[in-house]
């Protein structure tokens, strides 16, 4: 492993190059328009798995869009790592808050990327740090030092809650069977403290439809005598918190992991300024459950967020109307011991109970996961803190995140085996957001380390 950094120094303009054609293709997910740009996008992954010394790779169908899968089985004998990552992207809306076009990425210069970041969406969640593993293991089989077996698995939905996933796995466990399972979908604190992610909250997805008349109504000759859709929505999603930002649908906290005292003084030990956190986002000052600090609000404490709401006319100029619907998008982080069906479901009761007379209300759950965490004495985390160290010189810190990766737990029950999330974004990377970009260090560095992990966990697993 002594060559990695020559050879990463020797191709890094081809590595580079060979990710920016890949984030130039819209592999949006959730937008049917996108359809023939997402299968364009699996058949690049598989040739480019196929350059890179995979020696059986193969496009899987599912209900939904394909599966790539690849493998290189170099003795039955030893361990073998199943890498998973995706290969679609979240919607580049709105896209007129974007500094360049979002599938046109340029390479520009941050004050924590001076040596460039890649614009584009998809470029940290997940294209390249789904990339790093194609190239790391490019290195591993044109040097001759892969030291165990690899699988790929990636897939084309994540970013719409991978419906198809749990049909696949399910159907494909003996293909799937593994020692380990990779993932870069997170983080790490900074580019001189590397973290690993541990802990994962889980996801209750859902959309809700307030009714009230049959017809849009006149403002003016209607207005006070019925009930606003609108009007009742915001009273109704202003109800779910009380004034210490605590939830207040019943049995919600119920099944809450609550963290001992110690374990909270260890993860305080966690790098972080509040100065710089507000500066980061231009905010006066920090908002939620009350008690919590920030990294534990956005970690180990459960949430209720508005991801969108809409009704009425909203175009330019004026029109008085009381809208017939009004709707929003809710989505619902949750922690270890909290089954997000059971969330789901006591949100849908708590929420049409809260509705008055007047309104009907509907509630569609779109997806959801489970919570997941992994142990930090386990073989898989030994090895990818010390792939870490021994890449930045520093040790990893272990940290929880506060985003979801609902199919870590699917893969736990299914093929029972533990994830390893060794992620290279940074938490101002702004994924799902426009201008997202990921720093051209980070994704080489990524290449350098993870065949790192391979030599240590093959090490550590004799």
């Amino acid at each position: 492993m002594d060559n990695i950094k020559s050879y990463v120094g020797q191709h890094k303009d081809r590595f580079i190059n060979e990710l920016v054609e890949l984030l130039k293709i819209p592999s949006v997910s959730a937008d049917s328009a996108y359809s023939q740009d997402v299968i364009n996008t699996a058949e690049a992954v598989k040739e480019s798995l196929e350059k890179a010394g995979c020696e059986k790779v193969e496009l899987c169908e599912t209900p939904g869009y394909p599966i790539v899968y690849g493998e290189k089985i170099i003795d039955p004998n030893l361990p073998t790592v199943l890498v998973y990552g995706h290969y679609d992207v979240q919607p580049p809306d709105p896209v007129e808050l974007w500094t360049s076009p979002p599938f046109e990425p340029v390479i520009k210069e941050t004050e924590l990327h001076p040596e460039g970041a890649i614009f584009a969406r998809g470029a940290c969640d997940d294209k390249g740090q789904m990339y790093m593993h194609v190239k790391a293991l490019e290195y591993m089989t044109q040097n001759g030092n892969l030291p165990c077996n690899v699988k790929f698995m990636i897939e084309g939905e994540e970013e719409v809650g991978s419906p198809s996933l749990s049909w696949f796995v399910e159907r494909n466990q003996e293909k799937l069977k593994n020692d380990v399972i990779l993932i870069s979908d997170t983080g790490m604190i900074s580019n001189t403290q590397p973290s690993i992610t541990t802990g994962l909250r889980g996801l209750s997805y859902v959309e809700v439809e307030v009714t009230g008349p049959n017809r849009d109504l006149h403002s003016g000759l209607y207005g006070g005598a019925v009930a606003n859709p609108i009007n009742i929505l915001a009273k109704m999603i202003a109800q779910l918190h009380d004034e210490n930002n605590h939830i207040t649908i019943p049995g919600f906290y119920d099944k809450v992991e609550e963290l001992s005292r110690e374990e909270r003084d260890e993860m305080a030990k966690a790098p972080f300024s509040l100065e710089a956190y507000k500066r980061a986002l231009d905010i006066d000052d920090v908002y939620g459950e009350a008690t919590y600090t920030t990294n534990e609000r956005n970690s180990i404490r459960p949430t209720l967020d508005v991801n969108g709401i809409w009704g009425g006319y909203t175009g330019e100029g004026a029109k008085t109307v009381i809208a017939s619907k009004a709707y929003a998008k809710i989505s619902m982080r949750l922690v270890p011991d909290q089954d997000w069906k059971e969330i789901t479901d006591l949100f849908t009761k708590h929420f049409e109970s809260i509705a008055p007379k007047g309104v009907k209300v509907k509630v569609t759950p779109h997806h959801g996961g489970q919570a997941y965490v992994t142990p930090i004495d386990s073989i898989g985390y030994q090895a990818a803190a010390a792939a870490y160290e021994e890449s930045f010189a520093v040790k990893p810190i272990p940290v929880r995140s506060g985003g979801s990766i609902p199919i870590v737990a699917l893969f736990e029950k299914e093929l029972k085996s533990k994830t390893i999330m060794m992620g290279f974004g940074l938490d101002s990377d702004a994924i799902h957001s426009p201008n997202e970009h990921f720093g051209i260090f980070n994704y080489l560095k990524g290449i350098e380390t993870i065949p790192l992990f391979y030599k240590h966990f093959t090490e550590m697993s004799k």
